[in-house]
């Protein structure tokens, strides 16, 4: 008697062959998804979700009609994307990427306010492991496992079909035309409020997951590769020593420091409400210290503002691109010069590659250094010992010595200061800075820049003290500057175009030795009155090419600060300005 299906059943043999398995936590695909289903799916979701923070931002700032065109266009982007990489053996890997990069974007933009653009995209791609774990945070990752687990699971989960490569071309540029054309079709649709929108909010651009990657990564790779390879173009190849090292007495001895995210409004040497730079002050009434309160940066990162310091070229001229000259170190090491370069940053991103230079990262001070990092300070350990081990001949030409700072830079401002020196109290310690109220985020950036001015004073105090065998220097600037909440913005590394004066205007001082005074024949009070002109990162090339007397045709009298101000005459082109109010820090 044949059994009942019932009872077949309960014995584990179904009447209809065995059963299926049933995953307890995943339900199983019933079908193979075509790929341009996956696709299609994945579109959405980085769309909606892989863009919150661009939703956000236009949070009230554009009616219903108008987000409807914009989720529309970048989902149908993103599609055509998508359709563009959808290949066997990789579609996976970097469909999951793009996916990863919205996650971790979106981190980002929502913490500090920042955008995706090519100069941002270059930060990253220079950040080392030191500066990368100072951004690292739960925070971090639960924002990314947000956003980018049910994307990596819709898009890994299923078995996917794809056709052979030539039937699988057809296929991809079906989904990029069919994309495009949405996308296109749209944009025409929508585009008086998508070309407002893109006119009142230019960030908006810059804000679109993970389109704005893309764009970066690509802009970036065009810039930069076809220099790949390539020689720098020569520099000053005609330097030589002027008149001044003739029969000299004491060779010049420079030093310049490279300050890193300092603003120029939190200087109490530019009005700032607190004593953030006493011993500046101090050596401003009593030394001859000439501040400059209005001097513009090159970039609103150290990836540009670096090299642009450096470039013989304004910034106007392209001194904010990739190199693809020779620098200033260059011209003078070729000049006869000794050049050191201290590195306490994440490196000198190729400005001191051909001349000799050293890093804090070989250190082992218990002094300044600990968990990996060492304070600027450290930077002064053992100096003497490194000047001498210098070429003894270009040693007694003159020396020129570049301190690169860690400065101020965030976001973990609190680890930038020794821990016994908190002049302002002990300030916000977390890294989101967000977190932090005003007053402890503004207690924690002042604390860097007090010490920045404990720093600059000791190195002042060192060039003093070796006056009877050198005519000493000193000039400091800033890379660029930092925002610290206004208008919700954090760090830095804007847009140019867009970037707020936070981000751009920076501090410089300099010194002289009353011995390199006259050895330039310099008046004091010349100086002090061109520190009142609208300057920039494009003085500083041709400044230091005349403080040390080297004579090239590569040098632009215009762009000298002390062009006017030598006993031999004026050679420049450029009177006293007056200062641009926008520039100056408020009262």
């Amino acid at each position: 008697m044949p059994s009942s299906p019932t009872l077949a059943a309960d014995h584990g043999h179904p009447p209809h062959g065995p059963r299926a398995p049933i995953h307890v936590l995943l339900p199983p695909w019933r079908h193979r998804p075509a790929p341009w289903q996956l696709n299609a799916g994945l579109a959405l979701w980085l769309a909606g979700p892989g863009n919150l923070p661009l939703w956000q931002a236009l949070q009230g700032g554009a009616g219903p009609g108008l987000l409807l065109t914009l989720f529309t266009l970048v989902a149908a982007t993103i599609f055509a994307l998508l359709s563009l990489l959808t290949w066997p053996g990789v579609h996976r890997g970097t469909s999951s990427l793009l996916v990863l990069a919205a996650a971790v974007a979106s981190h980002f933009m929502w913490t500090y306010r920042v955008v995706i653009d090519p100069t941002m995209m270059a930060n990253v791609l220079g950040t080392d492991a030191r500066e990368a774990g100072d951004l690292l945070s739960l925070r971090l990752v639960v924002t990314v496992a947000t956003l980018s687990v049910p994307a990596l699971w819709w898009l890994w989960r299923p078995p996917v079909c794809l056709a052979a490569p030539h039937r699988q071309a057809g296929r991809n540029l079906t989904g990029l035309l069919v994309g495009l054309l949405l996308a296109v079709g749209v944009a025409l649709a929508g585009y008086q409020g998508l070309a407002s929108l893109m006119r009142n909010q230019k960030t908006v651009r810059y804000m679109i997951n993970p389109l704005n990657s893309v764009y970066a990564l690509g802009r970036l790779a065009a810039d930069r590769l076809p220099a790949q390879g390539h020689a720098l173009e020569p520099v000053g190849e005609d330097a030589r020593l002027g008149a001044s090292y003739t029969g000299q007495v004491r060779p010049p001895l420079l030093v310049l420091v490279i300050g890193e995210t300092a603003r120029a409004d939190r200087f109490g040497l530019n009005g700032y409400g607190r004593p953030t730079t006493p011993v500046l002050m101090d050596w401003q009434r009593e030394r001859g210290l000439v501040n400059f309160p209005a001097v513009g940066a090159c970039g609103t990162s150290t990836e540009v503002s670096l090299p642009c310091i450096f470039s013989p070229l304004t910034r106007e001229q392209g001194g904010d691109d990739r190199p693809r000259h020779e620098n200033l170190l260059d011209v003078l090491q070729r000049a006869g010069l000794a050049v050191l370069w201290l590195d306490n940053q994440s490196g000198c991103k190729g400005v001191c590659d051909r001349v000799p230079h050293a890093s804090t990262r070989t250190l082992d001070d218990p002094r300044w250094c600990a968990g990996g990092e060492c304070h600027d300070e450290a930077m002064l350990a053992g100096l003497d010992e490194r000047l001498a081990a210098l070429e003894p001949d270009r040693r007694a030409r003159g020396v020129v010595l570049v301190l690169h700072q860690m400065g101020s830079h965030g976001p973990a401002y609190a680890r930038r200061t020794p821990p016994d020196f908190q002049p302002f109290g002990l300030a916000c310690r977390s890294q989101m800075l967000s977190d932090c109220s005003a007053d402890g985020l503004r207690d924690a950036y002042d604390n860097t820049i007090a010490y920045t001015d404990r720093f600059l004073g000791r190195t002042l105090d060192w060039l003093a003290a070796r006056q009877p065998g050198f005519d000493t220097g000193l000039l400091y600037v800033s890379d660029h500057g930092e925002s610290l909440g206004e208008n919700g913005l954090y760090l830095h590394g804007m847009p140019y175009a867009l970037a707020p004066r936070q981000q751009t205007h920076v501090p410089m001082v300099m010194w002289l030795s009353a011995g390199l005074q006259r050895r330039l024949g310099a008046s004091p009070s010349c100086l002090r009155a061109r520190a009142m002109q609208v300057l920039s990162h494009d003085h500083v090339f041709h400044s230091v090419l005349g403080l040390l007397d080297v004579e090239t045709t590569a040098h632009d009298p215009a762009l000298d600060l002390l062009s006017d101000c030598r006993g031999r005459g004026s050679r420049g082109r450029t009177g006293i300005m007056a200062a641009i109010p926008a520039l100056l820090p408020p009262s």
